[in-house]
C-alpha cells in the first residue's frame, strides 16, 4: 500500500476541506488563522508515546492526522499553507514512509506547503504588518508552549487571547453536520453496536469487568482497527457517573452500567450507555427504575426538533421523571416545584445531553457556553441544572446525545438527609432503601432533522425483555 493509498482511506475529498476553510472566510474575513495540529506525547520517554490523536478542528479544516504539522489560512488572500517536516532516511527506518508534505496539502486541498521552521517567521511578518492572528484556545501544555513561542504572548495570557470571532466561526461550522459527517457518525455507531452486544451477551456472575471492557475493546479493534472515543465506563457503581474503575468481580443481582463508544476511520465519536442486569434478570424494583428512565428517554426524544430549546426538553424530562419517582413513592408533594427548585437532582444531577461529532462531548475545548448556550442564553447556577452542557435553540444538522438517568448516590443522600433538604419533596426513608442501587442510564445519538429527529445507527437492545435476553448469552469471553 502506497502512502496516497494510507491518506485516501482516512479523509474527506479535497473539496470538503476547501470548502470548509472558504466558509472561515466568509464568517471573518481579515487577518490569518494559526491552526495548530498536536504532537506526540511521550508516556515516560520519548520513544515511548501515548497513541497520537490529532487536534478535532484541525482534523475539520484538513483531515490530516499526522503529528507535528500546522496551517495557516489567509482570510483575505484565499491562500492557505501546510507546514510540516519531510523525515530524514533515518526516522524512516524506525517508522517507514510517511506522507509527504505536498501529498497531505494535495489530500486536503492545499497548493503550497512549507517546512515547519518558516513558521515564526510568516507569523512575525504578519504581526509587523498588523494583520490579526486568530488561534482557537489550547487544550494541552504543548500547544499552549507553542503558542507563546509562536506569538511572544505571555504564557499566563495564551489561552485569554484566543480568538473570540474564531472560536465562534468554528462552532457555528462544527455544529451544523454534513451528511458525510452523520455516515461517519453512524459509522462510529456500528462498531459501538457490536461493542454493547458483545457486553451484553458476555456479562454473567464470577467475571470481572476489566473482562468485559477487553472483550469491547477487541470488537472495535476488529473492525478495521477502530478505537474507543473515549474510556469505557463500565461498572456497577453506576451512581459514580465516570467511573473508571473496572476491578469488581460482577455478581448475580447487580447492574452494570456500560457507557462506550467508538470511533468512525475519520475520528468521529459514538457514544451510547446502556444498562445490564448481571445473571440476566432485573429485579422489579431494577425494572421499575429502568422502564421509567427507557419512557424517559422516549419522550426526550420525541420533544427533539428545530427551533426548540434543549434546555427546555430538559426540563420537561425532569418533571417526567420526578412525576414517575413520585408514582415509584421515592418523591411525594408538588413535582412541579420539585422540579423548580433542583429536589429532582437528588436522582438526576446531570444534563439530559451534549452535542456530538469529531470530540464526544464536541468542541468543549472551544468553551462549553459557546457551543452549548449562545450569547441569549446563562447557565444556572442550581444543582444538576449546571451540569446541562447542551441549552441552546436547536437546529437541523445538530447532532446530540439524549441520556436521562436516574442514580442513588450514597454520599448525596446522605448529606442532603442530614441537612434537612426538600422534606416536602423526598421521601427519604424509602429512599434510604435504594443506597446500593446504583445507577442506571439509557443514552442514545439523535440527529436533528427538518421536521423532527431520528436516532443514529442501527438498534442497540434497550428494551427490558431483549436486554435480559441477551444479557450472559455467550460464554465466550
Amino acid at each position: 500500500m502506497n502512502t496516497s493509498d494510507v491518506l485516501g482511506k482516512d479523509m474527506f475529498s479535497e473539496g470538503v476541506y476547501r470548502e470548509r476553510r472558504n466558509g472561515l472566510r466568509r464568517r471573518m474575513q481579515r487577518g490569518l488563522v494559526l491552526l495548530l495540529g498536536n504532537q506526540e506525547s511521550p508516556i515516560n520517554y520519548c520513544d515511548n508515546l501515548y497513541p497520537f490523536r490529532q487536534d478535532s478542528s484541525f482534523l475539520y479544516y484538513l483531515g490530516i492526522s499526522h503529528p507535528g504539522i500546522a496551517a495557516l489560512i489567509d482570510l483575505e488572500a484565499s491562500q492557505d499553507v501546510l507546514y510540516g517536516k519531510e523525515l530524514s532516511m533515518e526516522e524512516t527506518v524506525w517508522i517507514g514512509l510517511q506522507p509527504s508534505l505536498e501529498e497531505m496539502g494535495a489530500r486536503a486541498g492545499v497548493q503550497k506547503v512549507a517546512e515547519i521552521a518558516a513558521l515564526p517567521t510568516a507569523l512575525e511578518r504578519a504581526r509587523r504588518s498588523g494583520r490579526p492572528i486568530h488561534f482557537l484556545p489550547p487544550y494541552r501544555t504543548a500547544g499552549m508552549l507553542k503558542l507563546h513561542q509562536l506569538l511572544c504572548i505571555p504564557l499566563p495570557d495564551v489561552k485569554k487571547q484566543a480568538s473570540r470571532a474564531l472560536i465562534e466561526a468554528v462552532v457555528a461550522q462544527r455544529s451544523l453536520k454534513s451528511a458525510g459527517e452523520v455516515q461517519q457518525i453512524e459509522t462510529a455507531l456500528a462498531t459501538t453496536r457490536r461493542m454493547h452486544i458483545k457486553a451484553m451477551q458476555l456479562t454473567q456472575p464470577g467475571l470481572y469487568e476489566l473482562d468485559i471492557v477487553s472483550a469491547m475493546t477487541s470488537a472495535a479493534y476488529s473492525c478495521s482497527g477502530a478505537r474507543m472515543a473515549y474510556e469505557p465506563v463500565f461498572t456497577m457503581r453506576g451512581d459514580i457517573l465516570h467511573n473508571h474503575f473496572q476491578g469488581n468481580r460482577m455478581r448475580t443481582g447487580d447492574l452494570v452500567l456500560n457507557d462506550a463508544g467508538a470511533e468512525s476511520p475519520l475520528h468521529y465519536a459514538g457514544d451510547i450507555t446502556r444498562v445490564i442486569p448481571v445473571g440476566g434478570r432485573f429485579s422489579e424494583p431494577q425494572k421499575a427504575v429502568y422502564n421509567l428512565v427507557l419512557s424517559t428517554q422516549a419522550r426526550a426524544i420525541a420533544a427533539v426538533k428545530p427551533g426548540e430549546r434543549f434546555r427546555d426538553v430538559h426540563l420537561a424530562a425532569c418533571l417526567y421523571l420526578a412525576r414517575g419517582l413520585k408514582d415509584l413513592g421515592l418523591m411525594k408533594g408538588d413535582v412541579e416545584a420539585a422540579v423548580r427548585q433542583g429536589a429532582h437532582a437528588l436522582f438526576f444531577p446531570h444534563g439530559l445531553g451534549h452535542m456530538l461529532g469529531l470530540d464526544v462531548h464536541d468542541m468543549e475545548s472551544l468553551g462549553e457556553d459557546v457551543v452549548g448556550y449562545g450569547p441569549d442564553m446563562e447557565r444556572s447556577t442550581q444543582f444538576g441544572l449546571h451540569n446541562l452542557r447542551l441549552a441552546r435553540t436547536l437546529a437541523p444538522g445538530f447532532v446530540l446525545t439524549v441520556e436521562p438517568g436516574v442514580y442513588f448516590i450514597p454520599q448525596l443522600i446522605d448529606r442532603w438527609r442530614r441537612e434537612g433538604r426538600f422534606k416536602n419533596f423526598i421521601n427519604w426513608p424509602e429512599v434510604e432503601k435504594y443506597k446500593g442501587f446504583g445507577g442506571i442510564r439509557i443514552e442514545d445519538d439523535v440527529l436533528v432533522t427538518g421536521d423532527g429527529c431520528r436516532i443514529l445507527g442501527e438498534t442497540i437492545p434497550k428494551d427490558a425483555a431483549e436486554v435480559e435476553a441477551l444479557a450472559g448469552s455467550s460464554t465466550a469471553v
